[in-house]
């Protein structure tokens, strides 16, 4: 199939799926005129990039895993486990991060509500 049908079959634009082949996360086959060709094997890789991709991981990372989406077995399986384990911890990291920037923003408005109602009650 060509780069505008497995477009149509996965969602993913034509520009989503060439920069997916710029990262190393799918390889097509070319025609002696240079178009693009894939496989329905290709459709089933594409859903779980967009997955991946949905669930916070960067395509570099994604790229990691890459031989495992090729052909598992389960040294790359455990690789594999690894590495979203590892995006996992990062993930918290980040929420747990935002939490704490979100609590500390919450203070100042609250101080800042307080200041208000100060100077309302303050007034002339």
């Amino acid at each position: 199939m060509r780069i505008g049908e497995l477009s149509a079959r996965t969602g993913a634009s034509r520009r989503s799926l060439r920069y997916y082949e710029e990262q190393g996360l799918l390889v097509s086959s070319r025609s002696p005129s240079g178009q693009r060709h894939y496989e329905d094997e290709h459709v089933q890789r594409v859903r779980l990039i967009q997955a991946f991709l949905a669930a916070g991981m960067p395509s570099s990372i994604i790229a990691e895993m890459a031989p495992c989406m090729s052909e598992p077995t389960e040294d790359r399986a455990r690789q594999a486990l690894k590495i979203m384990g590892r995006e996992r911890a990062r993930l918290s990291e980040a929420i747990d991060g935002l939490a704490a920037a979100r609590a500390a923003l919450d203070h100042l408005i609250e101080d800042n509500h307080a200041y208000l109602a100060r100077s309302t009650d303050d007034g002339p």
